[in-house]
């Protein structure tokens, strides 16, 4: 469940959304120009910028919820893997996802590893658990975020521009991925994306003028993207599956 109330945001005395109120607990789309606040909304969300108002997640205002308590109800997936460690393998990163279940000056248990493990083979990349982060492709990448983020064993799960610079093979995996982890997850997609937009199914939130408009239903028609995005289109025909 997201709540916001009144949320307003600025960066660098400039107003990136204003008086914006949102509840819900279905997934969502959110879609927007470059520079309308998609991602500055799902940092917000996770507490990692500053804003005025209140945002809460499954019931908990995210401004009075412990930083370790909150990783445990959200996760947030960038659009590239960031890393300074050139040494960590796949299998330790996953395990990070871990970390805000480990007791202080503990090891990781049996059922954390046990965890990575399954997350490796539910995305076909235990053939990766070796290998150093700085050796995988964009594609492998991609996958390995999304391995850490189920092992978090958080409710709801932010994907930031997922398919970002990756082939359309590598695309259709992880647009497979998002889809099925829409079962047992409440799942935030923020994508230029149409395509997958359309194939994911979610609810969209669409950012213009610093608002946010809820579409429950259609949304991918000529007219209302025309209108949103100020261009022509036409029908899109999309063949993911």
């Amino acid at each position: 469940m997201i709540e916001l109330e009144n949320l307003k945001i600025e960066f660098d005395q400039k107003s990136i959304l204003k008086n914006v109120d949102l509840k819900t607990d279905e997934d969502i789309t959110i879609l927007g120009i470059n520079g309308s606040g998609k991602s500055t909304l799902a940092k917000a969300i996770c507490g990692v910028l500053s804003y005025s108002g209140t945002i809460k997640i499954n019931g908990k205002n995210i401004q009075t919820t412990p930083p370790k308590e909150l990783a445990k109800e959200i996760s947030y997936i960038p659009a590239k893997l960031e890393n300074a460690d050139n040494f960590i393998t796949v299998s330790e990163f996953v395990l990070l996802g871990r970390f805000v279940y480990k007791e202080n000056f503990f090891a990781y248990s049996e059922d954390d590893k046990t965890k990575v493990d399954k997350a490796l083979k539910l995305f076909n990349i235990e053939y990766l658990k070796e290998h150093p982060l700085n050796s995988l492709s964009s594609g492998e990448s991609a996958l390995v975020l999304m391995a850490q983020a189920l092992c978090s064993d958080t409710k709801t799960i932010i994907f930031d521009e997922p398919t970002a610079n990756l082939d359309p093979k590598n695309s259709k995996t992880i647009a497979l991925h998002i889809k099925k982890l829409k079962k047992t997850k409440q799942i935030i997609l923020i994508t230029h994306d149409l395509h997958l937009a359309k194939f994911i199914q979610n609810e969209v939130i669409f950012i213009k003028d610093k608002k946010l408009l809820h579409y429950k239903k259609e949304f991918f028609n000529d007219k209302i993207l025309k209108k949103l995005y100020g261009v022509e289109f036409n029908s899109m025909v999309l063949k993911y599956d």
